[in-house]
C-alpha cells in the first residue's frame, strides 16, 4: 500500500498541466512533501545555480517566466543518525520538464499537450521518496530532480548556442527539443561531487525513439556497470515495470561529435535513445556505478493497459525503484563496462 500510494503521488503530480505545476510550483511541493515526512530539502535555485555555473539547467529555463531550479530530498535512516556514520547514498535523479515546447525547435502543435508528462521521471522519484521516508528504508537515498520549462520566448536558448556545464565542459545546441540530457547532465555531475554516492540512477522522459524501439511496454536502459544493470532489471522483473538494454559502445560517441564544443547535445536520425545515454555519460564520474533509465514509452500509456489508465501519467518507476532498493542494491559491485 505505502509503495502503491507513492506510484498514485507520481501520477497526481504528472497529470497536472503546465499551468498548475511548474518549477516553482514544484519546489513547494517539495518543500511540502520534506514537511510531511521529515526529509531534508535544498533548492538550488536559478541564483544559486548561476554562481555554481550550471549553464545546462539555465539554459534550458530562462525562456520561462518560471526559474529552473534543483530540488533535493535527502533521506537518512534513523538507525544511521544515531550510530554517527552514514554509508555512501543512493542517488534518485529524475527529469522534471514541467512543458516542454520543444523551445525554438518547437515540437508538431499535434499533442503538444501531453509535454505535461515530460516531468514523469521527476515525480517517480518524488513518489519513491515518500514511500522510502514512509518504509523507513535502511540505506540512505538521496532524491534529485532538476527543473525547468522549456519555453519560447525572447530569451530562449537557441540552436547553435554553445552552453559550458557544471563540470566545465561545452555543449553546442543542435537541437533546443533535446533539452531533458542538458538538465540532467548538471544534476548528475553535481551530485557526484556532492555526495559521492554508491551508485546513481536517473530515470528521463528523454527521447521519442525509444518508443520507436520498445513501445510502451518496455523502458530503455544503459548502464557502466553490468551488475548494477543485472539489478535492475531483476527488480524490473518482480515489480512489473520491465527495462530493455541498450549498449552504450564508444563506436556511438561520434555522433554527437561537435566542430566547435567539446560535444553536441544531439546528433543525426539513428540511436537516439543510446545518443542520450552517451551524452550522459560525458557528466558521471567513471568510478561511479551508473544507471540511466529512459522511461518516453512507458511513462504515459496511450491506452488502457492492466491497472493503468491510456493517456495518463503510470507512475513507472517508483515500484522499480522501490524493488531494487529494498532487495536488490548492494548485490556485489562489477568493475566498470569495458567498451
Amino acid at each position: 500500500t505505502t509503495i502503491a500510494l507513492g506510484a498514485n503521488y507520481a501520477r497526481y503530480l504528472a497529470c497536472h498541466p503546465g499551468n498548475v505545476v511548474n518549477p516553482t510550483t514544484l519546489v513547494r511541493e517539495a518543500r511540502a512533501l520534506a514537511r510531511i515526512t521529515g526529509l531534508r530539502v535544498d533548492i538550488i535555485d536559478h541564483n544559486k545555480a548561476r554562481t555554481l555555473g550550471m549553464g545546462g539547467l539555465l539554459s534550458v529555463g530562462q525562456g520561462s517566466v518560471s526559474p529552473p531550479a534543483l530540488i533535493l530530498l535527502e533521506y537518512k535512516p534513523s538507525a544511521i543518525t544515531r550510530v554517527g556514520s552514514s554509508p555512501k547514498p543512493v542517488v534518485l535523479v529524475g527529469k522534471a520538464v514541467t512543458f516542454d515546447t520543444g523551445g525554438i525547435s518547437i515540437k508538431p502543435a499535434a499533442d503538444m499537450g501531453l509535454m505535461k508528462f515530460d516531468k514523469c521521471g521527476g515525480m517517480a522519484v518524488l513518489g519513491a521518496m515518500k514511500a522510502i521516508s514512509a518504509l523507513q528504508l535502511p540505506i540512505p537515498v538521496i532524491g534529485a530532480i532538476p527543473t525547468a520549462e522549456n519555453s519560447v520566448d525572447a530569451m530562449a536558448y537557441r540552436p547553435g548556442d554553445i552552453i559550458r556545464m557544471y563540470n566545465g565542459k561545452t555543449v553546442e545546441v543542435t537541437n533546443t527539443d533535446a533539452e531533458g540530457r542538458l538538465i540532467l547532465a548538471d544534476a548528475l555531475n553535481y551530485v557526484c561531487r556532492r555526495y559521492h554516492p554508491a551508485a546513481v540512477i536517473d530515470m528521463a522522459t528523454l527521447t521519442g525513439g525509444v518508443i520507436v524501439a520498445l513501445g510502451s511496454v518496455y523502458a530503455g536502459l544503459m548502464s557502466n556497470r553490468e551488475t548494477l544493470a543485472q539489478a535492475l532489471q531483476s527488480a524490473g522483473t518482480y515489480s512489473g515495470e520491465w527495462l530493455w538494454p541498450l549498449p552504450l559502445h564508444d563506436r556511438y560517441a561520434a555522433l554527437l561529435e561537435s566542430p566547435h564544443a567539446d560535444i553536441a547535445n544531439s546528433g543525426p536520425r539513428e540511436a537516439h535513445p543510446i545518443q542520450g545515454g552517451m551524452f550522459l555519460r560525458h557528466f558521471v564520474p567513471a568510478e561511479i556505478p551508473w544507471a540511466h533509465l529512459d522511461i518516453a514509452g512507458t511513462s504515459h500509456p496511450k491506452k488502457n493497459d492492466r491497472y493503468l489508465v491510456g493517456k495518463s501519467a503510470s507512475g513507472f518507476g517508483v515500484r522499480l525503484l522501490l524493488e531494487y532498493l529494498r532487495h536488490h542494491h548492494g548485490q556485489g559491485q562489477a568493475p566498470e563496462i569495458q567498451r
